[in-house]
């Protein structure tokens, strides 16, 4: 386990994108309205967020609650105005009324981000057949990372999935090549198994604000994870 285990923060503002990067985050999801679950940022907070720190940023693409991707021309449109301010990986995920990927509205997007790396985010523990998901979205370029708590439930519901996909991962197993990124639920009690099991990405949100969603990100309670995935 030498390799740095990726640690990805919930970030809304500048603030919380210098605090996370102080306390050791490899990369952010740029996000606005939580009480939606994550939207799409505006341009002006990701231009903010690109100026006062380094590391990676993840701009979330996401107009309203829920998975149903609704106007994907909107969509579309916020991704073009996102590259346009430089962005350069995004996270996304869409299902179908049957609970399978929205194919149709996430391959227009993918098309629009030409090539940029992206998340398919936790659509995936809702999703009816998670296996299909994985194979059907397979070939979609720049798709490199699952974000999942393996249940809509969270990660204690979800630990015997995460850990059986971090094994076909590891064997490459066809549709498994892309980097498990556990988020939902997710504690620091859970980590020793996780990485112990191969998974080598983590994602955070209120675990990193003290105060609760009302508060910003604190450079301390970031760290304490950085230090927990080195150990």
């Amino acid at each position: 386990m030498s390799k740095r285990a990726v640690l990805e923060v919930i970030a809304l503002d500048a603030e919380d994108a210098i605090a996370a990067q102080a306390g050791g985050a490899d990369r952010l999801e740029l996000v606005t309205d939580m009480a939606a679950d994550g939207l799409t940022p505006s341009v002006d907070t990701f231009t903010a967020i690109r100026r006062a720190v380094d590391i990676r940023l993840r701009v979330m693409l996401r107009l309203a609650d829920g998975f149903d991707a609704g106007d994907v021309s909107a969509l579309v449109r916020a991704a073009r105005e996102m590259r346009a301010a430089g962005a350069d990986e995004f996270v996304l995920g869409f299902l179908d009324e049957q609970g399978g990927p929205d194919l149709a509205a996430v391959e227009r997007l993918v098309a629009e981000l030409d090539g940029c790396r992206w998340t398919f985010h936790r659509a995936i523990d809702r999703a009816a057949d998670r296996d299909a998901l994985r194979k059907q979205l397979a070939d979609l370029p720049g798709l490199d990372t699952y974000l999942t708590a393996g249940s809509a439930d969270g990660v204690d519901a979800g630990l015997d999935v995460l850990l059986a996909e971090a094994a076909r991962s590891a064997s490459g197993d066809p549709g498994y090549e892309q980097q498990i990124l556990v988020g939902g639920g997710l504690r620091l009690d859970h980590v020793p198994g996780l990485r112990a099991a191969g998974v080598s990405a983590f994602h955070i949100g209120g675990a990193s604000r003290p105060a609760g969603w009302a508060g910003p990100v604190a450079a301390d309670a970031v760290r304490v994870w950085r230090e927990a995935l080195d150990g």
